[in-house]
């Protein structure tokens, strides 16, 4: 009797979509969850420029989940490769639910914009609410960061007001 081989093979390169969420399962393993879109552009018979968007569901696993957690935020642009997996589940009401996922088994930070990572910390207190809860506290840090960080520097830089401002990556919108 011949066997018959399949694949079952997902490589993406795209932004993240959702901060990423970490969490424990009752058998002590983690998992991370984080969203990815990805961009497809064509022109029509029309020759008008096309888009669409696709956004992907990610799970990473184990020591993987928690490098996902630490590195990984919103906006950041990452390669993941796995496979996809498909999971079924009945909600209190009876009624059968069905998603469908990537596992990753290898990602790569292609580029983080100046960012930086949500981290193990803030990843797991999203988990602890339930989902992708927005980062408020966070920004609002980053925020008085920069202000206390900008003070600092023009103390340091007074002689040098004459000078062109410097614009910094992180004010850049893109």
């Amino acid at each position: 009797m011949a066997t018959s081989r399949s694949l079952n093979k997902v490589m993406l390169i795209g932004n993240l979509s959702r901060d990423p969420v970490i969490r424990t399962t009752p058998n002590g393993a983690t998992v991370c969850t984080f969203g990815i879109a990805t961009n497809t552009a064509w022109k029509d018979e029309s020759g008008e420029l096309q888009e669409r968007t696709e956004f992907h569901n990610v799970v990473s696993w184990n020591k993987l989940a928690e490098i996902c957690a630490q590195i990984l935020s919103v906006g950041m642009l990452v390669y993941v490769e796995g496979e996809i997996r498909t999971r079924s589940w009945d909600d209190e009401n009876g009624v059968r639910h069905y998603r469908s996922e990537v596992r990753v088994a290898d990602m790569k930070l292609l580029d983080s914009k100046g960012k930086s990572g949500v981290g193990l910390d803030e990843a797991r207190a999203l988990g602890e609410k339930g989902g992708n809860a927005p980062r408020e506290e966070k920004k609002e840090e980053k925020k008085a960061e920069k202000k206390e960080d900008k003070k600092e520097d023009e103390s340091d830089n007074s002689e040098k007001k004459d000078e062109k401002e410097e614009v910094a990556p992180e004010d850049l919108p893109f």
